[in-house]
């Protein structure tokens, strides 16, 4: 067994492994004992075609395919790992040498980790984010509840008006006939809303209970239904509720209402601390991208394509899993946005791409540093874990094995160089 490693371009490495003739052979008799059941040949039973025969017959190339099938996986994956290569993405592979009695050669074409060279990543200038919480932010808080809490108050002493909900019967004609889709009984509409085609809801301001109103519109030129695209319409509409809606005063009662806090002030006060908090994460995080997307700028390595549609790949699972946890499967979500895998794969490239480069320089830097991790920071990594997962530490450990808990080291090195660079970093 031998490996050759020649570098290509772009983050890529063609390895050439060569395996022995006796462990080709072992493996092609595998091939022979997996399919010697499915050969009739004339003078034998079913599967009892002697190898001498069959290979006189149709000739040895017939069990090259599974033996190569059998081969390869265990060879590449030794090789791999003896020589310590840092393979990022699925290999090409590509059979050189297959001969019974012969060393068997294949060439596996692989994305490899890129070397960074990183240049400035300490006192990464950049800009402060005001987390200041300003009094108009709190109201807009206070408003979100109050319009929660608001009720509908039926209007019998004048006519509608812009907000108002309007309860309306409606019939929609084009050319004098009646279409598909343009009749309504008892529906809600808030006039201003547009929920409504061109000035529909405009039309029924000023109006009373009982009104019979004639409305007038021009349907869109790319209206959904090509029939009426473009076209004018008359909408007999009669107004059968007028509604408006009432906020509850902005006092010590709305704060009980919504909160556990008995007066205005306090629910303020409460509200000011939570919106602190959320821009303070905003800003660390904020300060945090910008710091390392620097960095990334001023580093340089050399990514394989194949890296980048690797992790695509891995993005579009994590997406998929998301939209099954929102109850929503994958194929379903594909259908209602018509798009297919292979756009949707493309779209998330460039972020990917971006989340390799983040990766690789935090990495870097961790090196550069010479961070490493204690048993006690690893142990609190793997409690963390156990907690979302309801198990122990030792089962934690357990399940994740010698080569998991390394991983679990590599990324709180990463974490380890994200803090790091940031709290270097210089706000102006």
């Amino acid at each position: 067994m031998s490996l050759k490693i020649e570098k290509l371009e772009k983050g890529m490495a063609k390895l050439t492994i060569e395996v022995s003739a006796e462990e080709f052979d072992k493996a092609y008799a595998q091939a022979y004992k997996k399919n010697v059941t499915k050969i009739n040949m004339p003078g034998f039973r079913k599967g009892k075609a002697p190898l001498k025969m069959i290979e006189k017959m149709y000739g040895p190339e017939m069990f090259y395919d599974d033996a190569a099938n059998i081969v390869i996986p265990d060879a590449y994956d030794r090789e791999v790992e003896a020589n310590k290569v840092e393979v990022v993405a699925r290999p090409h592979i590509d059979v050189e040498q297959i001969e019974k009695g012969k060393e068997f050669i294949f060439t596996a074409t692989v994305a490899i980790k890129p070397e960074v060279t990183l240049g400035d990543y300490k006192g990464i200038e950049v800009e402060k984010m005001d987390i200041e919480v300003t009094e108009d932010e709190i109201l807009n808080k206070i408003k979100a509840e109050q319009e929660k809490n608001a009720s509908m108050v039926t209007v019998e002493d004048r006519a509608s008006e812009l907000d108002d909900t309007v309860t309306i019967d409606f019939e929609g004609f084009s050319d004098g006939k009646a279409f598909e889709g343009g009749k309504g009984t008892d529906y809600a509409l808030v006039l201003g809303s547009h929920t409504f085609i061109d000035n529909f809801e405009d039309q029924l301001i000023g109006h009373n209970v009982g009104d019979k109103v004639e409305v007038n519109v021009t349907f869109p030129a790319d209206y959904q239904a090509e029939d009426l695209a473009g076209k004018p319409a008359l909408f007999k509409v009669t107004i059968k509720k007028i509604e408006k809606k009432v906020l509850p005063e902005i006092d010590d009662e709305l704060a009980q209402d919504v909160s556990d806090f008995d007066t205005l002030d306090e629910y303020k006060a409460d509200i000011k601390a939570k919106l602190t908090e959320d821009k303070e994460k905003d800003a660390k995080s904020k300060k945090e991208n910008d710091v390392v997307e620097k960095i990334i700028e001023n580093a340089t390595m050399d990514i394989a394509d194949d890296m980048i549609a690797a992790q695509a790949e891995r993005m579009l699972n994590e997406y998929a899993q998301n939209l099954q946890m929102q109850g929503l499967s994958f194929d379903m979500y594909m259908k209602y946005t018509g798009m297919t895998v292979e756009q949707l794969l493309d779209q998330m490239k460039p972020q990917a791409l971006k989340r390799i480069q983040a990766r690789l320089v935090l990495e870097a830097v961790a090196v550069a540093e010479k961070f490493d991790v204690t048993d006690e920071e690893l142990d609190a990594k793997c409690e963390e874990i156990g907690k979302m997962y309801g198990m122990e530490l030792d089962k934690v450990k357990e399940t994740f094995g010698e080569e998991g808990l390394n991983q679990i080291k590599e990324d709180i090195k990463v974490e380890k160089a994200a803090d790091f660079v940031r709290d270097n970093a210089v706000e102006k």
